[in-house]
């Protein structure tokens, strides 16, 4: 049904990351369902020590494009990018979605004239095509769409959804590499990237937070000043449940829970929360979840990966201690 697939890895700061190796399972998952050939485009030159990282999930070859500094142009990127899809006969293009994936999407998808599905979070392939799905409505219903192959597809996948794992069916591969270069450069972006600034993970919004720290109604004054201090100290964020919110101690941009944010961290330290049904809901899709509460029969330690019984008043100090200690003393 589907001709090749292209699997977008940018390689952020020259690295094969936890998403890029996220998207090259999916690839490979795909392609297994679609039963057709795939491989990665990227607009890095691959060192040696990326190439084993793309080679152990098996990937067949790797397209780079030329063109210059693409990155800091996402426009011009994404028109070669469905340049090089139209040369190569690809009709499915799977990208993160991340800030680059979220902007190239379109960009290609009007380029190539192509149906495009943000966020899909499931897909699987029946007698009508490929059945793909994503959340709406804040996650209360699911969106599925059937992609018959009659035309292009563009689809982003949101790094939570994104496994690392490598399925038992991949073989070790040694990808064919190839540099690609569009006969005639797109015209001159409107937009250009100018500077790149790192998220600030005191101010960043929650959803997009890689670690987590969050304060329940267990902490009191004294340790949820604590427990700040120690979000400074290891440049983490810190969010509260409804309780502590209700308190006033923070704004409501902080709240975690199925009221306020839902948050997908890689990890998430939940610190005196008793593991309501609604901060459960909204804190579900984290990676690695650990806890710790003085209530050893919590809701919240059959939710989470890993559970201590303990005393904050105990727990905080230790732990801004060996924090402070780290660092060579409180700044």
């Amino acid at each position: 049904m589907a001709g090749k697939i292209l699997v977008f890895v940018d390689l952020p700061d020259g690295e094969l990351d936890e998403t890029g190796r996220g998207l090259l399972s999916y690839g490979s998952r795909l392609a297994g369902i679609l039963g057709s050939p795939w491989e990665v485009v990227t607009p890095i030159v691959c060192s040696g020590e990326q190439m084993a990282g793309f080679g152990a999930y098996g990937v067949p070859a790797i397209t780079r494009v030329d063109g210059g500094s693409l990155l800091d142009t996402p426009a011009l990127l994404g028109q070669t990018l469905a340049a090089l899809a139209a040369a190569n006969g690809a009709t499915l293009f799977v990208l993160p979605h991340n800030a680059l994936g979220a902007t190239l999407a379109p960009v290609i998808a009007a380029t190539l004239d192509a149906a495009i599905l943000t966020e899909i979070v499931t897909a699987s392939h029946d007698a009508d095509g490929l059945r793909i799905a994503r959340q709406a409505l804040g996650g209360r219903v699911a969106e599925t769409k059937v992609w018959d192959g009659s035309r292009p597809l563009v689809v982003t996948v949101p790094t939570r959804c994104l496994s690392q794992v490598l399925m038992p069916t991949v073989r070790p591969s040694t990808p064919a590499v190839e540099t690609w270069r569009p006969a005639a450069m797109p015209a001159e972006a409107a937009a250009r990237v100018t500077g790149r600034i790192p998220p600030d993970p005191q101010t960043v919004d929650l959803t997009e937070a890689e670690v987590i720290f969050s304060a329940g109604k267990g902490c009191d004054a004294v340790t949820f000043d604590m427990l700040k201090e120690l979000c400074r100290l290891l440049n983490v964020s810190f969010g509260v449940t409804r309780p502590v919110y209700d308190l006033g101690w923070t704004g409501f941009e902080r709240m975690v829970g199925q009221t306020g944010r839902t948050v997908t961290p890689r990890f998430y330290l939940a610190l005196g929360i008793s593991g309501s049904m609604h901060h459960v809901g909204g804190i579900k899709d984290s990676r690695r979840i650990v806890a710790v509460n003085n209530d050893a029969k919590a809701p919240i330690f059959p939710n989470a990966d890993e559970g201590f019984v303990a005393d904050l008043k105990e727990v905080l100090p230790h732990l801004l201690a060996r924090a402070k200690s780290a660092i060579g003393g409180a700044p």
